[in-house]
């Protein structure tokens, strides 16, 4: 006969839907005293933060907001926008944590794309949601965070109604019971892409995806106990890496940082005894360039995540000094976030420090999340071979992959193909099964028919003593169609002549793949950090 394994039925007491919002429950009964959150003169611990989250939840829910609606929050690494990843979905309502960097207009997009119901603000960028409300059709209920710490404070707004951010918490239920949602694949957070062509993507993860990626953080980054964390990774960006909630899972404690600066960032890191923290290359790179007198060296380890575009093994290497153990992570916000990390093999740590950081660079095997990842030909769909040198784009597939593209069918299709989703970068696999990134597909460069990787060239220019960033794009070119332009920000009182940046990469690589025009300047970035490409390319296809 046969055993009916598949008839024992499901109930509610052995099946719960995943959230991450039940660690939040977890830490604030197990380590009701603890400290969970630092800023500045302010400190709650995990029972006052689960109390002010559960009375702003039950505000939100007194004014109409429950499941599906869509709460925006334009503001810095505060208390306030920690909280929103809890009490917002906690009314069953979802996060949607905007960029700060980005324009009113772009804003004004989101706002009508998203359907926002209430605006949470920061009163310093409260002058951008203003200029946005004069365009957008939907005028959200508008929630003001008065910061005492706040460096600029513009005049609230006399001409519209508002709330204050504390009185969300002050009129407030304390006792609100706040319901799990029915179904884990309901959505919690909505995240915008950068929008570089177009307008920007609403990406939306559901409770699984971000419960899952807490655990699989704790599991691959070794998360002991109560870690001191600083939250220097914007919280608008994939929801700070999820670190929010992995940080609740852990019941650890977290500082946070309104603006970052390299003086501010080693000053935290010391006066808090803090263990962990994350960045991008570039907030590294600004570590190690800051100048001696605001540098401190720790003979502890404090363990650094960091992702973004691919960090230059250079500015990997310089962070040993400072006592920072670097684990090297790859994602997109497609992802919730990190995917892939440079796991340490015992080997290496009987290299060089050079072959030990340029080891650490490559993106890496699988977080423990992540169901699979491979590197495939596009018009084949077949694996490319481990030789370190065949090209292919990152496929993904796993529970931290996200729903879809709000209203996007079209988009939604195209990312999804085959059982996977595909990444739009371009990636190499190492004999040791360990993927590096060559390029974004756009970003390829295409010289007579060669593929030349913008992303090698710029590891060779960040070897020079005399350069602080660079970043290589494609230049039109009559005879080849394109070649490499790189754009370079020297140090702080350093000097390098195009001649030489240009010869020191014909030394260092292939001659055909040097840069024929180097560019020196201030480079733009994103609030993230990543260098904006887009305009770079602009400016090179203008020379």
């Amino acid at each position: 006969m046969t055993v009916e394994y598949d008839q024992l039925p499901v109930n509610p007491a052995n099946f719960v839907a995943l959230t991450p919002l039940s660690f939040l429950q977890r830490s604030a009964d197990i380590y009701p005293l603890r400290e969970a959150l630092i800023y500045n003169q302010r400190r709650y611990t995990w029972s006052q933060l689960r109390s002010r989250c559960s009375r702003i939840a039950s505000s939100l829910v007194a004014r109409g907001i429950g499941k599906n609606d869509t709460v925006s929050i334009l503001a810095f690494n505060t208390p306030e926008l920690f909280e929103s990843h809890f009490s917002i979905p906690m009314a069953g309502a979802v996060l949607n944590a905007i960029n700060t960097r980005l324009d009113a207009a772009t804003v004004a997009y989101i706002i009508d794309h998203a359907e926002s119901r209430l605006f949470i603000v920061d009163r310093q960028l409260w002058p951008v949601l203003r200029e946005a409300l004069e365009s957008t059709e939907l005028k959200p209920e508008i929630v003001i965070i008065d910061d005492v710490d706040a460096t600029e404070k513009p005049p609230l707004p006399d001409e519209l109604e508002y709330s204050l951010y504390e009185d969300l918490v002050d009129r407030g239920d304390d006792t609100f019971s706040w319901r799990p949602p029915d179904d884990e694949w309901q959505a919690l957070s909505l995240n915008y892409t950068s929008g570089t062509t177009g307008q920007p993507k609403g990406v939306v993860y559901h409770h699984r995806g971000s419960y899952l990626m807490t655990m699989g953080t704790i599991v691959s980054w070794s998360l002991p106990q109560h870690p001191r964390y600083l939250y220097t990774v914007p919280m608008f960006h994939c929801n700070g890496w999820g670190h929010a909630w992995t940080m609740a899972a852990v019941a650890g404690t977290v500082v946070c940082m309104r603006a970052f600066s390299p003086k501010l960032l080693f000053d935290l890191v010391e006066k808090h005894e803090i263990t962990h923290f994350g960045g991008a290359p570039v907030i590294l790179n600004m570590l190690a360039n800051a100048p001696a007198s605001e540098q401190k060296h720790f003979d502890r380890t404090i363990k650094v995540m960091t992702a973004g575009a691919p960090p230059p093994a250079r500015v990997l290497e310089s962070m040993t000094q400072f006592g920072f153990e670097v684990m090297h992570v790859y994602g997109l916000t497609e992802s919730y976030g990190h995917i892939l990390q440079s796991a340490p093999q015992d080997a290496w740590y009987r290299e060089s420090p050079e072959r030990q950081a340029e080891l650490t660079a490559r993106q890496g095997v699988r977080f423990a999340m992540t169901e699979a990842v491979d590197v495939i030909n596009p018009e084949t769909g077949a694996s490319v071979p481990w030789d370190a040198e065949t090209m292919g784009e990152i496929v993904i597939r796993g529970n931290t992959t996200m729903k879809g593209y709000l209203k996007d069918v079209e988009a939604t299709a195209k990312a999804f193909r085959q059982g996977w989703f595909l990444s739009g970068d371009l990636a190499v696999i190492h004999d040791d099964g360990y993927i590096q990134i060559k390029d974004r597909a756009k970003d390829i460069i295409i010289s007579g028919g060669e593929n030349i990787s913008s992303v090698e060239i710029e590891g060779v220019l960040y070897k020079h003593p005399s350069v602080g960033e660079a970043a290589v794009v494609a230049m039109p070119d009559e005879k080849w169609g394109e070649v490499p332009c790189a754009f370079v920000e020297l140090k702080s009182d350093a000097q390098a002549s195009e001649h030489e940046l240009i010869n020191f990469c014909a030394e260092n690589m292939a001659r055909f793949k040097r840069p024929k025009k180097v560019v020196f300047g201030e480079l733009p970035k994103t609030a993230t950090g990543k260098i904006q490409k887009t305009l770079l390319r602009e400016k090179a296809r203008a020379i």
